[in-house]
């Protein structure tokens, strides 16, 4: 109920729809309460006679038929209307959802399955259809139905409506039983359905890896273990409430037995008619339906319950890295870069920085050097607030990055990652991706300056070939060309290269690293490189060890202190 409550507050910009579906429903019940009534009515015209049978049977049945029609009107209205309203919500609510995603920080999606959190925006945000457009217009009728049953259930005979109240509380506390039993168990089958989504989704980024390693069998095997297990999970609940039903059914008949028994009782005192006793038996099952619908009701609304929970879950998520409630908008920088006392760990006890002190001045290029894990990208990705430092501040021309909206600091940096990530789009498309208002002509420039024109011009559709999903109709050199294009093009007085060139081979890295250092001038870049030759002509070169700077200087400089860079270079020389 809690969360059925929170639903309907949440989809109020629906409520106009949610109100005439309502209507609907009213309409289409107590439409829907005449057949007994009138088959009461009909067995009274038979039985006790009269001079105008005809008549009389013609009305009843024309207001048989109005009533028909009513429900008809009424149910195609609250069906519509409700769905209107609940497949509305769902599409606000998956845009929540990703809208979410899109504030969290990197550690969020380190600890998190792409397919678990797939899967929460496509099917688990979709339970709220089955709350707004089922569960609660079938608890409504349920209500509605219970009420107005027993009201005129209490006008045919009190005695008999008295009786046939006797199973009810056994009724409400078997449903009840069922629910509480029931909703921990769709919660663990929403679990392990998030879990399915992850693994075969990840599985579909690692294609390649299975087939190299001819370990399809072995995934195929994994899956199939957590299909079963979904399997298992699904029929342990469905086995408990198929298993409960006749529980219910029992009850239900008993109430119906305990009022034939008492009614035949009352018709052979003369108490109550023939035509009572049927009219009041056809009002009965519509009497005990809400209560035995109602384990129904709760079947439905745990498993959506289970599953919108997973969507609020990560709705109510308290972000990592957060932005300020009145953070400034960053206007376009020199470029100076200070780190003051960062200290970072991704997680406890695994320290990368500690206590790091480093100023960048602006239009200089910075190399970052070291042994794998010491923290060169860590450095890189603080700047971009990717992650926060858990100690001291980072500044950007003397302002600290966490004063700053998220967007305007990233629009002062471009980045290109040596894991290049492109669209399911056109070459152009994932250019532009860069900036926003690109034209054309700045779109080819930017290839040019990235070695990218000549293979693309050789490509079948030019700029609008379309290159599948992560460019895999590309090379690794050309896609790592395609995405130094999409940073050139961004044009960002920052600028990040990490491992920008891995991918390419010697003469292409040589006339990239040409292109790179004629667009570093006028901005400050920082460099991440393994292939030390790559970044000899830096202006300054970072040594990091340990937790934090080791040395620190021009290539020439570090080369005479004979220290760590000395000895990596000559390594790699040799």
């Amino acid at each position: 109920m809690r969360m059925a409550w929170r639903v309907l507050v949440e989809a109020r910009k629906y409520w106009v729809q949610l109100g005439i579906g309502f209507a609907g429903v009213v309409i289409a019940t107590i439409a829907g309460f005449y057949l007994p009534w009138a088959l009461r009515s009909l067995t009274q015209l038979a039985t006790e006679g009269s001079s105008h049978f005809a008549a009389e049977a013609l009305t009843i049945g024309l207001l048989l038929l109005a009533s028909t029609l009513l429900q008809a009107i009424g149910s195609s209205l609250s069906g519509y209307m409700n769905h209107y309203a609940a497949l509305h919500y769902v599409a606000d609510l998956r845009t929540r959802l990703y809208g979410k995603y899109q504030q969290m920080s990197l550690r969020y999606f380190n600890r998190s399955r792409t397919g678990d959190l797939t899967g929460r925006v496509v099917n688990d945000a979709m339970e709220a259809e089955i709350f707004i457009a089922h569960a609660i217009p079938d608890f409504v009728v349920n209500v509605l139905t219970f009420v107005g049953v027993g009201i005129l259930l209490l006008t045919i005979n009190v005695k008999l409506a008295l009786i046939s109240l006797i199973t009810i509380p056994l009724l409400l506390a078997i449903t009840i039983w069922q629910s509480k039993r029931l909703s921990p168990m769709w919660r663990e089958n929403s679990r392990v359905r998030g879990e399915i989504a992850g693994k075969v989704q990840e599985n579909m980024s690692g294609i390649k890896e299975i087939q190299i390693f001819n370990r399809q069998q072995e995934e195929q095997s994994n899956v199939s273990r957590l299909a079963l297990k979904h399997t298992k999970t699904y029929l342990h609940a469905s086995l408990f409430y198929e298993t409960s039903k006749p529980l219910l059914a029992f009850v239900t008949a008993l109430g119906t037995v305990l009022v034939v028994i008492v009614g035949g009782r009352l018709i052979g005192t003369g108490e109550v008619s023939i035509a009572d006793i049927i009219g009041f038996i056809a009002y009965l099952g519509m009497f005990y339906n809400p209560v035995k619908s109602f384990s129904g009701l709760m079947e439905m609304a745990g498993k959506a319950g289970a599953g919108l929970k997973r969507v609020f879950d990560v709705l109510e998520e308290v972000e990592d890295v957060p932005e300020k409630r009145h953070a400034i908008t960053l206007p376009r920088i020199q470029g100076r870069i200070v780190f003051q006392d960062v200290s970072f760990a991704y997680q406890d006890g695994l320290t990368v920085l500690e206590k790091l002190n480093l100023t960048i001045e602006p239009g200089r290029t910075v190399a970052l050097v070291g042994t794998t894990g010491v923290g060169k990208t860590t450095l890189a990705s603080l700047v971009n607030r990717f992650y926060d430092p858990q100690v001291g501040s980072i500044q950007l021309d003397d302002i600290d990055i966490r004063d700053v909206t998220l967007a305007s600091l990233r629009d002062n940096i471009s980045m290109v990652l040596q894991d290049t990530f492109l669209f399911d789009g056109s070459v152009y498309d994932n250019i532009a991706y860069g900036w926003k208002g690109a034209a054309q002509e700045d779109v080819v420039a930017a290839a040019k300056a990235a070695k990218a024109h000549d293979f693309i011009a050789l490509m079948e559709q030019g700029y609008h070939t379309i290159i599948g999903e992560r460019g895999v109709r590309l090379s690794g050199g050309q896609k790592q060309r395609l995405s130094i294009a999409r940073a050139i093009l961004r044009n960002a007085p920052i600028l990040i290269l990490d491992e920008a060139t891995s991918a390419l081979d010697t003469k292409t890295e040589h006339e990239i690293q040409e292109a790179l250092d004629e667009i570093s001038k006028d901005r400050t870049t920082l460099v991440i490189a393994h292939r030390l030759s790559t970044i000899r002509h830096a202006d300054q070169i970072v040594v990091l060890e340990g937790t934090g700077v080791a040395e620190t200087g021009t290539h020439d400089e570090l080369i005479r202190l004979g220290g760590i860079y000395a000895r990596l270079y000559a390594t790699q020389a040799s």
